[in-house]
């Protein structure tokens, strides 16, 4: 259990698109990102996508704004079910960022259903959830959990979806206050600009589960319950999970100069950072040194 089972979620903006087809998406910030160019033919996950742009819908034709989740009204629904459960993380993300950026816009936020077509290519659960600056908006195909389980040995339990979407969530509020564009991508290495801003959302992730049961619904009730220690565990467990090395580690070798997203030490630890000293820490990884990261 995360939601509070009382809490009203049915304000949630969240909407659903996709027609079913297996195209791998390109040019969005992601957690996997091009990670998964190295993980992907080992573990069997199609990602021939990332090599090239292209924004196809995957078939049939979809209304561009989506259609709602249905059936996601309370803390309960989103308890029970993970579509439910990650659209309505919406809601208590956007009250946090509100309170903490000035002149925050909230992002676009679709549930992924098989892949739809996006400004950064096609979404699907192949490539993992993922940012698209161009279209301002957050992709999660929910069964990419499934995927983190059975191929990337995470426990994905509650807890650590909710980090996934709070990381995605972090590129956006890298992309409104600029840092995106104060540090743009210079290419891999364990001391990239993409290291850096991988492990900056981390910790902005960490900053937003630390703070998260502040934000109440209409009747003041807080969407999400204090996290217990083993919910903690798990959305540790998932940054280990995605970091470079470990991901590398599968295919039989470790190449630094090939990283993207950080090591899993440094996606743990700048996670855990974020969690027990808040917002304060978290322009750090920008600026820090190579040895410090």
């Amino acid at each position: 259990m995360t939601f509070n089972p009382d809490a009203d979620v049915s304000g949630n903006t969240a909407r659903r698109r996709g027609r079913g087809a297996v195209v791998a998406g390109a040019g969005g910030v992601g957690l996997l990102g091009i990670i998964a160019l190295i993980a992907g033919p080992l573990l069997g996950i199609d990602l021939t996508g990332l090599l090239g742009g292209g924004g196809g819908t995957g078939g049939g034709t979809e209304p561009a704004e989506g259609s709602v989740i249905e059936n996601c009204l309370t803390g309960e629904d989103a308890n029970e079910r993970v579509d439910c459960r990650v659209a309505s993380s919406q809601l208590a993300l956007d009250g946090f960022w509100e309170d903490r950026v000035d002149g925050y816009r909230a992002p676009g936020f679709i549930i992924v259903d098989g892949a739809t077509g996006t400004g950064c290519g096609t979404a699907s659960n192949a490539v993992g959830p993922f940012y698209c600056p161009p279209d301002e908006t957050v992709y999660i195909d929910p069964t990419f959990f499934e995927l983190m389980q059975q191929q990337f040995g995470a426990s994905a339990g509650n807890l650590a979806q909710l980090y996934i979407v709070g990381h995605e969530w972090g590129h956006h509020i890298q992309y409104i206050t600029g840092d995106m564009e104060r540090y743009p991508n210079n290419g891999t290495g364990p001391d990239s600009n993409g290291v850096r801003i991988e492990l900056q959302a981390d910790c902005y992730a960490g900053a937003w589960i630390g703070q998260m049961t502040q934000e109440t619904d209409k009747n003041g009730v807080p969407y999400l319950q204090t996290p217990t220690e083993s919910q903690l565990q798990d959305a540790v467990n998932a940054a280990y999970t995605v970091g470079d090395d470990h991901i590398q580690e599968q295919s039989g070798f470790v190449n630094p100069e090939s990283f993207t997203h950080g090591t899993s030490a440094q996606r743990q630890a700048w996670f855990a950072t974020g969690y027990k000293y808040g917002l304060d820490t978290c322009a750090e990884p920008l600026t820090a040194s190579a040895g410090e990261l």
